[in-house]
């Protein structure tokens, strides 16, 4: 009889023993893929700001010659006279030809390049944080799951382990976000 209580007393501890330690990895698992999701929120907020910079410096180029040439044509159009006119026409010229110069200069301008590269960056980091949001959801559910069946509960109550929070997006966030560039 002492034997077999013996032996009842070593599988329950050891039952314990495996209990906790699956729990503690299911809660190091959690941790970790919060970990995930975080390091992939800063990678993006630290390239929206670059993403925001180089479209606010190609809008601002395009949109300072666009509107320099578009004046000086209007100018040219209504000027009356040719001393007038000439003079209009001649900035309009030296306007184009600015345009032109920067278009042969540079084909395809860097900061196009730029925005595209930063683009194609934010959408690998969007991929990334839909993966670890994933991930995330699937650690939690398995460490709830765990915490909340029977027998392991026991083990779970006595340790002080809880339930997680599953990420999940607010209403608000469905909506495309609307990014305004100050003039």
């Amino acid at each position: 009889m002492a034997l077999l209580a013996g032996v009842l007393i070593t599988a329950l501890i050891a039952w314990v023993i495996v209990a906790f330690n699956r729990l503690v990895r299911l809660r190091n698992q959690v941790r970790t893929a919060w970990a995930d999701i975080d390091v992939q929120l800063q990678r993006r907020h630290d390239l929206i700001p670059q993403l925001v910079s180089v479209v606010k410096g190609y809008a601002t180029h395009e949109k300072a010659t666009l509107e320099a040439v578009t004046a000086l044509r209007a100018k040219a159009q209504r000027s009356a006279g040719a001393a007038s006119q000439g003079i209009a026409e001649t900035a309009l010229e030296q306007a184009l030809a600015r345009l032109v110069a920067l278009k042969e200069a540079y084909p395809e301008l860097k900061a196009n390049e730029n925005f595209a590269q930063l683009s194609a960056a934010l959408v690998t980091v969007e991929d990334h944080l839909q993966f670890a949001r994933r991930f995330y959801n699937g650690a939690v559910r398995d460490n709830n799951d765990a915490i909340l069946r029977v027998p392991d509960l026991l083990i779970a109550r006595s340790f002080g382990f809880s339930e997680t929070e599953f990420f999940q997006a607010e209403a608000s966030s469905q909506e495309a976000p609307k990014v305004e560039l100050a003039p």
